[in-house]
């Protein structure tokens, strides 16, 4: 389904078209009757001469009420540029003008209103006027059509031209990530609360779990409708009314955004490039103040150039826009900034969620034009890049391409080594990545720990794995699955429960071989009531990493061959008599208790034996 939206001066006849067209009065407030203006926005519809069904936003045309008509003109399709033949170009033409223009509206119709009022001659100067306006606008070369809403002249030939370029027009994106930027808010009496708007990026069905964002309220779709019939999907490019269960009207407003729950983050500062119009009334000032427009909201912001001292009309530079209250956008979004004489500028999102930047900073401004202008491997790589550690989901979501362009450029940046996945696992929803840049820093961050460590302590075989966890300063899921990864590499070695740098070998000189002998001779002498160890524990940790001696207990080591002659005559025990006590291990090595029961509770850890109240059994 395609939306056409209307736009034009006050009076030029935006509304009787729509009437003309449709047979539906847009116009429903009382106070529009009476004054015979569109001051909010009207809905209608109509199906083309080759039976597609299309929807209409009405826009008010005067001065006052343009902010409602920027309500309604952010998702439409083609644009109908109403010009009445009787006045021509009036400032809101221009001003509409270039608000499409600022929107990125390429697909239009210019509609001279009130042909039955002038003759061919007077039509013909009008046409040259508007045909001079548009030039270099988007909407220069579009048709012009003239036709009276009063006579029906030349109405059924701007529907077939109006289905030819919807035709021609492709359907709206799914990136399966439904927005609905609200323009209206209302109660029906039996059935609540309900919210209107057009639908982009995603599909929304009834029954569906929904989040209304910024409000971070949470709400399910009791029923859909569009074009005032009951429908169960609505898919992107719908005017639709979701009725909302849970939530009340006074907790809404224009410019909400309903959307599936968890993904869509409201934000106050976004990074833009703004396009001043050439005919600004004034310069924009760093910190200059204006009224940020995008899709249905509406908040005051103040604009921090980030390449220009001041931006003068025709200029185009990058911002930073900082709103006074949070709204919910994407990247690509198209805005609109006006200040208190009309509108001045608008553009384009580039990075919805940036960190405050430096002004005049080059690595900055670079990372912006890629985001904009780059292509879809160069935007994830910048978008990731910016936060270095993200997973496959919010990369996407945060890149603002479409998921099936997304999955085809993160798959070439992966098999080129410029993303790494974490834990050495294939592009999965929750895998966490980073670029090749910041693994490399990792990496160096993992290897100079290490380094130090092995400089520190000559005589231990590795550092801790949790150690090193904490040395890399990611989050915890993010830590143990870099490490994962520099172990699948060889980049490290795993030592038991410590790792290692792959060329760390533990040397022992003259002196420290000399004691490693004394302790071996000292614990040979008394095998099953060794003394207590004054030696250096650095030696003693070596002894245990080379598996000559079996540290049991604190302070308690065995020799090798003592430990293993227990471990066999306990095991024969057991298979004798199927369970023995400490004061029986006791008493068949001739050792004290201390002894005794520090081997069982080891050998209980290592699943050699089961304690049962006083007694052992095997595992």
């Amino acid at each position: 389904m395609h939306v056409i939206g209307t736009a034009g001066h006050v009076d030029h006849g935006k509304s009787t078209l729509v009437h003309a067209l449709t047979g539906i009065d847009p116009d429903r407030l009382r106070e529009e009757k009476e004054r015979g203006m569109t001051i909010d926005l009207g809905f209608a519809w109509l199906a083309l001469p080759s039976g597609e069904e299309v929807s209409i936003v009405d826009v008010p045309g005067h001065e006052r009420f343009v902010k409602n008509m920027l309500a309604g003109v952010g998702g439409i399709d083609l644009a109908l540029l109403l010009v009445a033949a009787d006045e021509g170009v009036m400032p809101q033409t221009r001003e509409h003008l270039a608000i499409l223009d600022l929107l990125g509206v390429q697909r239009g119709i210019v509609v001279l209103t009130k042909k039955d009022l002038v003759d061919q001659e007077w039509l013909d100067l009008v046409v040259a006027d508007v045909e001079e306006t548009l030039k270099g606008t988007t909407l220069d070369g579009v048709p012009l059509m003239a036709v009276s809403s009063v006579t029906g002249e030349g109405l059924q030939e701007l529907l077939q031209a109006l289905d030819a370029l919807l035709r021609e027009t492709p359907a709206k994106r799914d990136t399966g990530r439904p927005r609905l930027p609200v323009d209206r808010v209302f109660t029906i009496a039996g059935f609540g609360t309900v919210v209107t708007g057009t639908l982009i990026d995603g599909v929304l069905k009834t029954g569906q779990e929904v989040e209304v964002v910024p409000q971070a309220l949470r709400s399910r779709i009791r029923g859909l409708q569009s074009h005032k019939h009951k429908v169960d999907t609505a898919p992107p490019g719908t005017r639709v009314a979701v009725n909302l269960a849970g939530v009340a009207t006074e907790d809404l407003s224009r410019g909400d955004v309903v959307t599936t729950a968890g993904w869509l983050r409201p934000t106050s500062t976004m990074d833009v490039q703004l396009r001043l119009l050439s005919d600004a009334p004034n310069i924009l000032k760093h910190n200059g103040a204006g009224t940020f427009h995008l899709l249905a909201a509406e908040v005051p912001a103040k604009v921090r150039l980030l390449d220009q001292a001041e931006l003068e009309p025709g200029q185009t530079g990058w911002a930073q826009v900082r709103l006074q209250r949070p709204i919910a956008a994407c990247k690509g979004d198209s805005f609109i900034l006006r200040s208190s004489s009309g509108t001045i500028g608008g553009g384009r999102v580039v990075d919805p969620y940036p960190k405050r930047h430096k002004r005049f900073h080059g690595p900055t401004l670079s990372a912006l034009e890629s985001l904009e202008q780059g292509s879809p491997d160069a935007v994830l790589l910048r978008t990731l890049e910016k936060t270095e550690l993200m997973d496959v989901t919010a990369l996407v979501r945060a890149s603002g391409l479409g998921a099936a362009e997304a999955g085809a450029a993160l798959d070439g940046l992966i098999a080129r080594g410029e993303i790494i996945v974490l834990g050495d696992r294939g592009p999965e929803p929750n895998a966490l990545l980073v670029s090749s840049g910041a693994w490399r820093r990792i990496e160096d961050t993992a290897l100079k720990a290490l380094s130090d460590y092995h400089r520190q302590h000559p005589l231990r075989s590795g550092m801790s794995k949790e150690e090193l966890r904490t040395r890399l300063r990611l989050q915890s899921r993010a830590s143990g699955e870099a490490i994962d990864l520099l172990l699948s590499r060889q980049t490290i070695v795993e030592h038991g429960p410590t790792v290692r740098l792959p060329e760390h070998r533990v040397v022992m000189n003259a002196q420290q071989q000399a004691e490693s002998a004394a302790i071996l001779t000292s614990l040979e002498r008394d095998p099953y009531s060794p003394p207590t160890l004054e030696s250096d524990p650095e030696i003693v940790n070596v002894l245990v990493d080379q598996g000559k001696v079996v540290r049991v207990g604190e302070g308690i080591v065995f020799s090798a061959r003592a430990y293993a002659t227990m471990v066999d005559r306990i095991r024969a025990h057991l298979a004798d008599r199927g369970k023995v006590t400490v004061a029986e291990v006791r008493d068949m090595f001739g050792t004290s208790r201390k002894y005794a029961l520090a081997l069982m509770e080891y050998l209980d850890q290592q699943h050699v034996t089961r304690r049962i109240g006083d007694e052992r059994v095997p595992w």
